[in-house]
């Protein structure tokens, strides 16, 4: 009910729904609740138990009435309510009982307000222009910084197994921790997707509700569908059944992309290449998108070859190279001069292979940035997270230059892995 985390859908809301135990009651409420517009029919008999297993079915109402008279235990019953309530809802409960204590437990487990009963309709109609004013009233906290601009960005990995996942969550961890706003993290591998995992989250079904039924995503199905990791990042993800094919015409995505703007301030997407191929489209609202590769010749063809594609597909979008899991001593395939000759670009940053934090993120179920904070490898990614939050007020595509064909650009490297090779051989 009063929820630390809250998706901004107010106004998608059903204005008010009330669950009441006897006509005298409704009585009271039907001439403030016609007066406020809202539908008489909105109200139900059958108390706080019928709320519970309407709200179970259905979505919340802004503001909510429930009847608590034939409640046998008073504080279990709104717990249960609790359960089923999406945040942001206002609840007003009324009942027979008059008990300070029991006031302020009610007040402390997310109740707006008690009303003893019998009424007056002069009450009732104070109670709700209140619970109107907490609906409507000044936003707190993130919600001040809400004018900023939206940052949507995407993180894909040029090859299995580069790190794209790795970098996406400590992204998004770091938008919230670091810079204070809520973000969302959507990701779309729906059979094989780490986002959920690297949290230590269950993902639940949303992803996969979503694909299957896209005309029912809307801000209520956010909030029912995401699973929170913290008070300013939640989870989209999926571990769809492996099976049955998942059908998908790209229609969720866009639809989700769109959601995630109104409800927060950063989305960070998680977008396996064969998504991009066959949904070109959920590109093109992208303001940032990290290219993530290691130094290998595959990844520096597959580097080449994304960055043409880029450039067609969502030229709006400002591209970081970066490349992950560089090891501090020892040769690479590729050095970083010749990654960088062949792709015609610098690389943006170097994220360092330390595997025993890795390995420690993993069994924590925490954020690899997380784990690394005061380690130069946590320093790396605050740099990433900062330039990224910047592109939201830049845009535009980085990286022009020249464009040779993808035969002339590896063809450079070769001499220099024969070179190499001859070296150790000698």
């Amino acid at each position: 009910m009063n929820a630390p985390f809250q998706i901004r859908s107010s106004a998608l809301k059903e204005p008010f729904a009330g669950y009441v135990c006897d006509g005298a009651t409704a009585d009271v409420l039907k001439p403030v609740v016609a007066e406020l517009g809202w539908a008489v029919e909105k109200i139900q008999t059958g108390g706080l138990r019928a709320a519970v297993q309407a709200l179970s079915v259905s979505a919340s109402p802004n503001i909510l009435f429930v009847d608590m008279s034939e409640c046998g235990d008073p504080l279990n019953d709104i717990n249960a309510l609790a359960e089923v309530c999406e945040p942001g809802t206002v609840v007003i409960a009324a009942g027979m009982v008059n008990d300070v204590r029991l006031y302020r437990d009610l007040v402390a487990s997310g109740i707006q307000d008690y009303l003893l009963k019998p009424f007056s309709v002069d009450q009732i109609r104070d109670t709700f222009s209140h619970a109107q004013m907490v609906i409507s009233g000044p936003r707190h906290g993130a919600d001040l910084v809400a004018d900023r601009p939206h940052l949507m960005c995407g993180v894909i990995g040029v090859r299995g197994g580069v790190g794209a996942s790795t970098i996406a969550t400590s992204c998004a961890w770091l938008f919230g921790e670091k810079h204070g706003r809520t973000t969302a993290l959507l990701d779309l591998d729906v059979h094989f997707g780490t986002g959920a995992l690297a949290l230590d989250l269950e993902p639940g079904r949303g992803l996969t509700d979503a694909i299957e039924n896209p005309g029912r995503i809307d801000g209520l199905f956010l909030e029912r569908a995401m699973v929170k990791a913290n008070q300013r990042l939640a989870v989209l993800s999926a571990e769809a059944s492996i099976a049955v094919p998942l059908v998908n015409d790209g229609a969720a995505y866009f639809q989700l992309q769109e959601e995630m703007k109104g409800a927060f301030e950063c989305t960070v997407i998680d977008v396996p290449r064969h998504v991009m191929v066959q949904h070109p489209q959920l590109m093109q609202d992208m303001h940032a998108t990290v290219i993530a590769a290691d130094l290998t010749l595959a990844a520096t063809r597959d580097t080449i070859r994304m960055l043409s594609w880029l450039k067609s597909n969502a030229p709006q979008t400002r591209i970081f190279i970066v490349a992950n899991r560089v090891p501090q001593t020892g040769q690479t395939e590729v050095s970083r001069k010749d990654f960088e000759t062949s792709i015609e670009r610098r690389i943006d940053l170097c994220l360092n292979l330390d595997p025993k934090l890795a390995a420690q993120a993993a069994k924590l179920g925490k954020p690899l940035a997380e784990v690394a904070k005061g380690n130069r490898l946590g320093a790396q990614y605050l740099d990433l997270a900062g330039q990224l939050i910047a592109s939201s007020d830049i845009g535009g595509a980085a990286g022009a230059g020249k464009t040779r064909s993808l035969l002339g650009k590896l063809s450079d490297l070769l001499p220099a892995r024969k070179a190499r090779s001859a070296d150790a051989g000698s």
